[in-house]
């Protein structure tokens, strides 16, 4: 597997894999018909947005990584109630 496929599989780098594989899953058992996975479509448009913003906010006050790793992810999610 080539370099960016395994940084994409990477919980640390891409906060948003279970929301991918469910999309994907989604698509695979409806028969690639868009309609009927518009739910976990919007989940992980939702995810990215927020865990975009969290890296935004993280770079401007200077703190580094940018992406928190997955173990803080999942600190930050407990901390909220409902976050996407």
């Amino acid at each position: 597997m080539s370099r960016r496929p395994q940084q994409l599989r990477d919980h640390d780098i891409n906060p948003c894999v279970a929301e991918t594989d469910a999309s994907r899953k989604c698509m695979d058992e409806n028969n690639y018909d868009k309609s009927m996975c518009t739910d976990y479509f919007l989940k992980y448009k939702n995810c990215r947005k927020f865990w975009h913003d969290i890296k935004m906010e993280r770079r401007r006050n200077g703190v580094k990584p940018d992406m928190p790793s997955a173990e803080e992810r999942k600190k930050i999610l407990d901390s909220i109630e409902k976050p996407y």
